[in-house]
């Protein structure tokens, strides 16, 4: 996709808009950022550019400028908008995110499998839910909760955020609530602290100079395989963070609809991306 014409104004805004979509997926449990460059055409043009800056920026530039504005802005809007929740009530927070999560499920299978499922395909999903489940349950039992978080664990932060960038379908947020580190990353950046903001984006760009290639690369080659471990993943993340204690059953009622309202939230937007082309 060469962009050797001017973009209309039309389409400038769009593009805005889905960037706009694409930062609010990048702090929205449930919803992985790469997914959504995927919906939109953005994807692959990104994963050009990170494999040749120089070179595919004189192509894309006319598709990044207006996109990465559209970006920040829902980046930044999203993330006031999580702190409140989670100031409000972080059981009720959860479980909607849990409900987002649970969303995606049947389009990431779907994706998974277009083009057919192996045996390999259910080892990579058993391998991903397995190791994950118990590294987390690891470090729910050591470290997890000690955690405290500085410019080092917002780094890591990043890490994890780089890896959902490039992984289509990865979703880091479940992990980083796991871990305690999502509710403190969210406030920093509503409330623009450098500190937070600055280690976040180097963990984010360091990790994408070092696997962009590769992870591009294993996707175009073992397509169901690698869609099929980051489903394992994205569950055994999920299983972990499922609330199990409620402050009344008013707080319960209200949790388990939100749980339903993020799954159906979830289940519209897959729809809506489905009609949606560029």
């Amino acid at each position: 996709m060469k962009l050797k014409k001017p973009i209309p104004v039309l389409e400038w805004i769009l593009l805005v808009i889905k960037g706009m979509v694409v930062g609010a997926g990048a702090i929205l449990p449930g919803i992985s950022g790469g997914v959504l460059c995927v919906v939109f055409g953005i994807y692959q043009p990104m994963m050009a550019l990170l494999a040749h800056p120089i070179k595919s920026f004189k192509i894309y530039y006319k598709l990044f400028i207006p996109f990465l504005f559209g970006w920040v802005l829902g980046f930044l809007a999203l993330a006031k908008l999580v702190e409140m929740l989670f100031a409000a009530s972080s059981t009720i927070a959860i479980s909607l995110f849990v409900g987002l999560i649970a969303g995606t499920l049947p389009s990431l299978f779907k994706e998974a499998g277009k083009n057919g499922s192996s045996k390999g395909s259910w080892i990579g999903f058993s391998i991903g839910l397995f190791v994950m489940f118990t590294v987390l349950t690891m470090l729910s039992k050591g470290t997890a909760t000690d955690i405290s978080p500085n410019i080092w664990w917002f780094a890591f932060c990043g890490i994890v955020w780089g890896f959902s960038l490039i992984i289509p379908g990865l979703s880091s947020s479940s992990i980083l609530i796991f871990m305690g580190l999502y509710q403190p990353m969210t406030s920093g950046i509503a409330s623009l602290d450098m500190l937070v903001i600055l280690p976040l984006i180097a963990g984010l760009a360091i990790t994408v100079f070092l696997f962009a290639r590769l992870v591009n690369f294993l996707f175009e080659k073992h397509h169901s395989i690698m869609h099929h471990t980051i489903i394992g993943i994205v569950i055994a993340s999920t299983l972990l963070i499922i609330p199990v204690e409620y402050t009344s059953n008013v707080n319960l009622a209200i949790s388990i609809a939100c749980f339903f309202a993020g799954f159906i939230v979830s289940i519209l937007m897959d729809k809506l991306e489905n009609k949606i082309s560029f």
